[in-house]
């Protein structure tokens, strides 16, 4: 176990993720109630919302009332997700969230066709124009993000040397600015990822990119997150999207009932066992976990919300030694 990080940075996705695709309708109060809740857990980031059209998104229609209602904590960092400039804009008029400039490309074009209704070229120069909109809101660009890195329902699986061409691209923009991409989002938007593909396209970013720092969001599509995430692991990955109680899936991914992301407190769970830092108190996590499915009203498909953590039953049976 040596090999593996010593501390996981947790990304908290569950209030974007997860309200972005429940049919609903889930009172703004309610969305507010999860992100506070979740700021109480050790949690050093929380996407909160998604600046996007509430034709398309109808989940996030209240995204500004939701950004206006929570209660900020010191020493958590708080995002926002856009896909436009008129989303940066919103995203900037909020006045809570902190801003890092993202360059964000599709390995499927297909997909982006879908997602964004623009073609891969397209989506290359609107990227350029957004880093001018980035550099006039003196907001750093310094983050790169692939999705579909690992493949795609409508185009099938990605080559590695197509996600090591998107990160070249994304590098060479920021370069052009005057800027330097520091960290990479590696996306399995739409849960084709398997422990080995995992491997092949972390190590060639790796080896090709190695001062970028790599975060794995990944998606339970097909229960393949934690294994993904262990291989993640042993790739030296240190930081995990995640979303609380597996809420969450992908808006158009092109089949019903898509899980979401991998399930913060599984992940926290798995990490804590492997003797691995997070800062999350678990306990805490799990209560979250069970007041979001409160909130959306049904199951959700987190594991250790349910059977409770083995340190809880650890104590359980020590105190039954004892007596």
């Amino acid at each position: 176990m040596s090999d593996l990080p010593s501390f996981v940075r947790v990304n908290e996705e569950g209030p974007r993720e997860g309200f972005q695709i429940e049919k609903g309708p889930i009172p703004t109060a309610r969305k507010i109630e999860l992100v506070d809740a979740l700021s109480e857990t050790g949690l050093s980031a929380i996407q909160v919302v998604s600046f996007v059209n509430p034709r398309r998104v109808p989940g996030m229609a209240d995204a500004d009332e939701v950004a206006r209602g929570f209660h900020r904590k010191p020493g958590v960092r708080y995002t926002a997700l856009w896909l436009n400039d008129r989303g940066f804009e919103r995203a900037v008029a909020a006045g809570v969230f902190d801003l890092t400039g993202v360059i964000a490309l599709t390995a499927s074009e297909a997909l982006l066709l879908r997602n964004q209704q623009r073609s891969f070229d397209e989506d290359l120069a609107a990227q350029h124009e957004m880093v001018k909109l980035y550099e006039r809101h003196r907001v750093p660009v310094d983050h790169g993000y692939v999705m579909a890195a690992f493949g795609c329902n409508f185009q099938g699986d990605i080559p590695p040397s197509k996600v090591l061409d998107l990160v070249g691209r994304i590098v060479d923009l920021a370069r052009e600015h005057h800027s330097e991409i520091k960290s990479l989002t590696l996306a399995d938007t739409m849960g084709w990822a398997t422990p080995t593909s995992i491997k092949r396209v972390v190590c060639a970013v790796r080896d090709r990119f190695p001062e970028l720092r790599i975060t794995l969001h990944l998606h339970d599509t097909r229960g393949m997150g934690i294994a993904n995430v262990y291989a993640g692991l042993e790739c030296g990955v240190a930081s995990f999207d995640a979303a609380v109680a597996g809420l969450g899936g992908c808006p158009f991914a092109g089949h019903a009932g898509a899980a979401g992301n991998v399930c913060t407190e599984d992940l926290v769970f798995m990490l804590q066992e492997l003797g691995i830092g997070t800062g999350v108190d678990l306990e805490k996590l799990i209560g979250v976990a069970r007041l979001a499915e409160d909130i959306v009203g049904h199951s959700l498909p987190g594991s250790v919300m349910k059977g409770g953590s083995l340190e809880s039953l650890r104590k359980r049976a020590q105190g039954h030694c004892l007596a």
